[in-house]
């Protein structure tokens, strides 16, 4: 679906600042996250729209897969969606909720969960039950990509011999020991240095059950 004809999961920035404003990463999932998913309080809008407009955060889920010692890394490749990612490192398999998410049986937190299975399966191979857990939030106004986006981060245990790639927009896919990730953070984007800088925190928090 091209950008221009794509429709993606907003919630007002009102609501964020009702709800406490954050620079980086926070562990209270559950302060915000059945907030934002009640479905009084987000809408669809055109993509093209709400990448320019502040006014509004578009809700991205960002999946760290792990077997505990290492972590899932990769390169976004020049047909990523967000141009403005391209060639950098990340150990955050995501992307925008669309409408088609969203079935008339599924809202709010279900219609979620499916969203992010979804997402994940689009860009990997991954056996087994798909369990990811909410256990992290992003928010990052310091930056043009950041301030229309809202990240959630998951968690989803798995061996790497039960993970390959599916995507092309992905490249260099491989699970990297945390110390070695940690020498690679100025390579990633964001949302990826903001994770390993928490990274502790994401492994032992306890996950906020939908």
């Amino acid at each position: 679906m091209a950008v221009a004809d794509e429709k993606v999961l907003v919630f007002p920035r009102s609501l964020f600042e009702r709800l406490g404003v954050f620079q980086g990463f926070s562990a209270d999932v559950g302060r915000y996250l059945p907030a934002i998913l009640d479905k009084n309080n987000n809408s669809f809008q055109p993509r093209a729209l709400a990448e320019t407009n502040p006014d509004f955060k578009q809700i991205i889920p960002y999946v760290v897969v792990t077997d505990g010692k290492n972590i899932l890394h990769y390169v976004r490749g020049k047909k990523a969606g967000e141009q403005r990612l391209v060639a950098k490192g990340s150990i955050g398999i995501g992307g925008h909720i669309n409408d088609e998410d969203h079935s008339l049986f599924a809202d709010g937190m279900q219609a979620f969960q499916d969203a992010v299975e979804r997402e994940v399966r689009e860009e990997l191979s991954v056996q087994g039950v798909f369990d990811a857990k909410p256990v992290g939030l992003i928010n990052d106004d310091s930056t043009e990509v950041g301030r229309v986006h809202f990240g959630i981060v998951h968690l989803l245990f798995r061996t790497p011999d039960k993970v390959k790639k599916n995507e092309q927009v992905i490249t260099q896919v491989e699970f990297v020991p945390i110390e070695e990730l940690k020498a690679k953070r100025e390579q990633m984007e964001t949302w990826s240095q903001l994770c390993l800088d928490n990274l502790e925190a994401l492994l032992n928090a306890k996950h906020f059950d939908l």
